[in-house]
């Protein structure tokens, strides 16, 4: 029996452990595809395999196998294109590529890119260069794989200033070192959130990632394929969820709800809705914590850190804005301009100094790592703010560029570069500007080399998507004379976004 499902009392074997839009299957059924799935990947060799499907059954299982596999997973975002993809396989050094039907054939573009032989694809039509998930795991055998074997963290890729992404492995707060995956299974479990949840973002996410994790650790799952407002209130009712992870523009798609749809369901089972990856504003968690209760939770963080802090419900309602106390091992630190720090109320650059000396980690590049760091295990996350008397982090601006929207972090120098390319367009730069739905977008403004006739937005969408991912490429374009550039070529963003946000903006606000 896996370690997932051996933790599962023998009467309850036959209650829900996975769902999706399609399937719904018992400890029982999961318990020998998640066998087949673990002793297939160690069949293949290696020790890291990519994962490059939008959300799914199959999708929980080929991370939670991987798990037990020994195997370190590589989370890819279903929405990059080939090119984008392959770098991260190569960069990676993934054996194989498992897709679903919507990432086949990008999948198996961006393997052969990369050099990489093995695709493996559920529900997929039989094409050269896939080999079908379903025949796969009926080859292997469904005996439990050896519970010695040491778990190895996934691998994730966040994007950077220069434009390729960098690698970082799930840090110890979110995937705690151990020297097997029984002893993995014994940890995960102390630290279990209550169950059943819901994954109602992309599990390439850390946070929702998060949740297949709790999967493993014996919390039953139900996995969204892609958000939709109404039906996640229906699976909350019909499963009686109690916890889940979101962002702020979910709750602001459940807060567009009539109320007459809000009223049908009933969401009193949810015990933890944690939300993360975004400022929230401050009308919209009032009132979800108003609908829901008090069991909103915010984790502020990052992928390369994990959660640094943490605030509940009654402590938010009493200092709104806030994003909470750092957790153990970190301490909060606000530093000035000449790198002293700063007492309580007074803003400056956000760091947080992990007491076991590890700070962060961006795999195969000192240079970023360092230059992350203000002294050994001191690190930032690029962002502005204060504490308050009794240690509660206020989030007031950000000192990178990087724009967040819906909860993803875009970086502009990538879609930057691209349109620099285009050419009818002579200079360009990206910022974030106000966004009801999203948060904030990203926005372009571009110097055209004839002002007369410059192109039009949508011829320069359509370049931009050639070559990155929809979400990387601006939302809106404008055409400005000049963007600012001084002697040295850098652009004042912050004077940019000046124009489109409030004088007195605060995150969260």
């Amino acid at each position: 029996m896996s370690i997932t499902v051996e933790a599962i009392e023998p009467s309850a074997r036959h209650e829900l452990a996975l769902a999706d839009e399609r399937v719904e299957l018992s400890w029982n059924d999961l318990d020998p595809l998640l066998n087949r799935a673990a002793n297939a990947l160690r069949a293949l060799g290696g020790n890291r395999v990519a994962v490059f499907a939008p959300n799914s059954a199959e999708t929980v299982i080929a991370y939670v196998a991987c798990l037990e596999a020994g195997i370190s997973s590589v989370p890819v975002s279903f929405h990059l294109t080939p090119g984008e993809v392959a770098y991260i396989l190569s960069d990676s050094g993934a054996g194989a590529v498992l897709v679903g039907p919507e990432t086949a054939e990008t999948g198996i573009a961006a393997a052969r890119e990369a050099g990489i032989a093995t695709v493996i694809g559920w529900r997929t039509e039989p094409r050269e260069g896939l080999i079908s998930w379903e025949e796969w795991l009926a080859a292997a055998s469904d005996a439990a794989p050896p519970a010695d074997i040491r778990p190895l963290p996934h691998l994730h890729y966040t994007s950077g200033t220069t434009g390729r992404p960098k690698a970082t492995e799930t840090p110890p707060s979110y995937f705690p070192p151990a020297d097997s995956v029984a002893q993995f299974g014994e940890i995960m479990r102390a630290r279990r959130t209550p169950s059943p949840g819901v994954a109602v973002g992309p599990l390439y996410h850390t946070g929702p990632l998060g949740m297949a994790r709790n999967l493993f650790a014996g919390g039953s799952l139900v996995v969204m394929g892609h958000f939709d407002a109404e039906k996640l209130l229906a699976n909350i009712e019909r499963y009686r969820i109690k916890a889940s992870v979101m962002v702020p523009t979910h709750f602001q798609r459940l807060l567009a709800l009539p109320d007459e749809v809000r009223a049908k369901y009933d969401v009193s089972s949810m015990q933890r809705l944690a939300h993360t990856g975004a400022a929230c504003p401050r009308a919209a968690k009032k009132a979800m914590i108003e609908w829901f209760g008090p069991v909103i939770v915010e984790a502020y963080g990052g992928t390369e850190a994990g959660s640094t802090t943490f605030i509940t419900s009654p402590e938010w309602l009493e200092r709104p804005g806030s994003v909470g106390k750092a957790l153990p091992p970190f301490e909060t630190v606000i530093v000035g301009e000449d790198g002293s720090e700063l007492p309580s109320g007074e803003v400056g650059q956000i760091y947080f100094r992990d007491t076991t000396g590890r700070g962060i980690v961006y795999r195969n590049d000192p240079d970023k790592t360092a230059a992350a760091h203000i002294s050994p295990g001191v690190f930032t996350l690029g962002e502005m703010g204060y504490v308050d008397a009794e240690g509660y982090l206020f989030i007031t601006d950000r000192v990178s560029d990087m724009i967040v929207s819906g909860g993803v972090n875009i970086y502009p120098a990538e879609a930057e570069h691209v349109l620099l390319r285009h050419p009818e367009v002579e200079d360009v730069a990206i910022v974030g500007a106000p966004n009801s739905e999203m948060g904030e977008e990203a926005k372009a403004l571009v110097v055209p080399r004839d002002s007369a006739n410059p192109p039009s937005a949508e011829e320069l969408n359509i370049f931009c998507r050639e070559s990155l991912a929809g979400f990387k490429c601006p939302r809106s374009y404008e055409f400005v004379p000049d963007i600012g550039r001084n002697a040295m070529g850098k652009v004042n963003k912050r004077a940019l976004r000046q124009r489109f946000w409030p004088s007195d903006r605060t995150i969260g606000g």
